[in-house]
């Protein structure tokens, strides 16, 4: 079930599936791993033997970077009519907050733009201090954050903080994403995959039908996502539709975005994109 995957690695033990993100060099979310996401959320609902599922890098510096701006610019540039389905990107990671499994992300590196969407899309995500950094960067690019981060962030650190991560395009250290709600905890490097893998394996222990009962109470709690992520989709289509979101993107990959150097300070590059 779980084999010819190229940009992860699957375990599943003790009800546990241990997803290891290996795409090298900097695990960008481009179409080959979006894909194997895609499938990957598809197997592990059906999978009756796992309850929980953790996600983490094989890379220490980068748990996943951002969608793939080339992709993106590949995108229709006239924009279609507001969607009344959910796209590939928000159909996957809905899947993952949705599936009958609690989800974990555990966050050592960096998760910006799609990256940050998806561990927000997450049922848990805990982040070691000193390393973990979140952003949403796709403003300063002419665009939107589109894969769920403007539905998700405001339920979870406020419409004030979400406007400042949105907006700012600032990466955002772990403790204090902790202090604001972006991640569950904040924990020193050597003592986070210990605690993560306590959790899981308790989390595991208990009975699945109890699992897949408790998301669906909480889930009723929240304000439906559909009719939002529907919204996102519209302004996102709609900012790529933009003449400084064409320059920007361009100028942010001739400036050496998506290697893996200038990755590493995505700020600095942020700074440089205005015409």
């Amino acid at each position: 079930m779980y084999d010819g995957y190229e940009c992860l690695r699957i375990h599943v033990e003790g009800g546990v599936a241990w997803v290891t993100i290996d795409h090298p060099p900097i695990n960008l979310f481009d179409l080959a791993l979006m894909q194997e996401m895609d499938r990957l959320g598809e197997a592990l609902e059906a999978d009756p033997d796992v309850r929980v599922v953790v996600f983490r890098s094989a890379n220490p510096e980068f748990f996943i970077a951002h969608a793939d701006v080339a992709l993106i610019r590949t995108l229709p540039t006239t924009p279609p009519p507001k969607p009344t389905r959910l796209g590939i990107f928000h159909r996957m990671v809905e899947r993952f907050r949705t599936m009958p499994k609690a989800t974990i992300g555990q966050l050592e590196g960096r998760a910006r733009g799609g990256g940050s969407e998806f561990l927000l899309s997450l049922d848990m995500r805990f982040a070691a201090i000193g390393r973990a950094v979140l952003a949403q960067p796709e403003v300063a690019l002419g665009i939107i954050p589109g894969g769920s981060g403007t539905q998700r962030l405001p339920r979870l650190v406020g419409r004030a903080r979400a406007l400042e991560i949105v907006l700012g395009c600032d990466d955002v250290p772990a403790d204090v994403a902790e202090r604001w709600g972006y991640v569950n905890r904040a924990l020193p490097p050597d003592e986070l995959g210990p605690f993560v893998d306590r959790l899981a394996r308790r989390i595991a222990s208990f009975p699945a039908e109890a699992i897949a009962l408790a998301k669906e109470a909480v889930a009723a709690a929240e304000p439906p996502t559909l009719d939002g992520l529907l919204e996102e989709a519209d302004c996102f289509n709609r900012s790529l539709a933009t003449r400084p979101a064409q320059e920007r993107m361009a100028r942010f990959l001739a400036l050496g975005g998506q290697t893996e150097p200038v990755e590493r300070e995505l700020g600095d590059l942020v700074r440089r994109l205005a015409p």
